[in-house]
């Protein structure tokens, strides 16, 4: 999951699409997984991507490529296509839907609670 020149989200949902058809058991445990589980059943059911975790992925893909794209290739019009694929997962990555994170369940004050507890 963390090779930077290898895309990991099409390999996840594509591993989502492959066991919902073949193994409930694997599809289970891969979106309840703790790393990843969340991430695919928020693309799946059209939710989007948290919104910082859209600013760490183009981060990440801009510092990969780029360096890649400057430091270890030599033909200009290569790097022009590594630049290009980047700009193309960028907009493809800002045109998602932005999803907020679930809020953490807990006790929820109300100011109609608090004034019957002063009285």
């Amino acid at each position: 999951m963390f090779l930077p020149v290898l895309p990991t989200t099409p390999f996840l949902l594509l591993a989502a699409t492959c066991y919902a058809r073949s193994s409930e058991r694997f599809y289970h445990w891969l979106v309840t997984n703790r790393w990843c589980g969340e991430y695919i059943r928020n693309y799946r059911e059209g939710r989007g991507i948290p919104l910082k975790q859209k600013v760490v992925t183009i981060l990440l893909l801009w510092l990969t490529i780029g360096s890649t794209a400057w430091l270890a290739i030599t033909q200009w019009w290569l790097r022009w296509v590594l630049l290009g694929i980047a700009v193309g997962v960028t907009i493809h990555l800002v045109k998602m839907k932005t999803c907020k994170p679930k809020a953490e369940p807990g006790p929820s004050l109300r100011k109609s609670d608090l004034s019957e507890n002063e009285t």
